[in-house]
């Protein structure tokens, strides 16, 4: 039998070897299709916070969000430990750790009386439930005020809701007003102490009483006294 030699052209060499990549592939039945998720929605709330007192320094807020079923106190009940730090020292740590809070934003510093400060919370769309705010009243024992436990979910954009809030007492601290027991400026003393000698369960707060007032140990002065509403809060969704 005679042999035969030949060539291929470079141009059929092209169309095998793409031939063999598809046969390779699967052909279109085997393609992989893969779905890009679509980027998550975000909602924007801003928190004005405004201090209504004429000398009760507050503590740096606590902005924080959370499942609806959450909440930061009770009244008539005992305060947890996260909120006794917070209620006598303004530490709010232990709060922000809380396994129940999505998220959290702490305001900048103090917010002096009259002042107003504006704290800014953006969250996935699915986390959007509802908010709360603690800040202490530091020319106190353990006297603080905020949101507990407001729905935001369904707010429209440019939305806006205004509130006022009382004074709330731990019930963790002895209301003493004695030298070195309140960590304001009225007095510069201890922050928190874990031992509690109070009646144990959160409380509306009755009010300071000053030296001017027939409390001889204590070192708070008129200007010291408050009355509720304690808190001015307006809260917006911008987006």
């Amino acid at each position: 039998m005679k042999r035969t030699d030949f060539t291929l052209k470079p141009s059929l060499i092209a169309m095998l070897a793409a031939a063999t990549l598809l046969t390779a592939c699967g052909g279109d039945d085997d393609d992989t299709v893969v779905v890009t998720p679509p980027a998550p929605v975000m909602q924007t709330f801003t928190v004005t916070v405004t201090n209504l007192t004429a000398n009760q320094p507050m503590s740096p807020v606590i902005l924080a969000s959370h499942a609806s079923d959450a909440m930061l106190w009770n009244a008539g009940e005992m305060a947890s430990e996260a909120l006794e730090k917070m209620a006598e020292g303004g530490d709010t740590a232990d709060i922000a750790a809380l396994s129940v809070i999505n998220s959290s934003v702490n305001g900048t510093g103090l917010l002096m009386p009259g002042m107003s400060e504006t704290l800014t919370l953006t969250l996935d769309e699915a986390d959007v439930a509802s908010i709360s705010l603690a800040t202490m009243l530091v020319n106190t024992n353990d006297a603080f005020t905020g949101i507990n436990s407001y729905t935001i979910a369904g707010m429209e954009v440019d939305a806006t809701t205004a509130m006022k809030f009382m004074a709330y007492d731990a019930g963790t601290e002895a209301n003493s007003e004695a030298k070195g027991t309140m960590p304001g400026p009225a007095d510069g003393g201890e922050g928190f102490n874990a031992s509690r000698d109070d009646v144990d369960f959160v409380h509306i707060h009755p009010g300071v009483i000053s030296m001017y007032d027939g409390l001889t140990d204590s070192v708070l002065g008129a200007s010291h006294r408050f009355d509720n509403p304690v808190l001015a809060v307006t809260i917006m969704r911008t987006e």
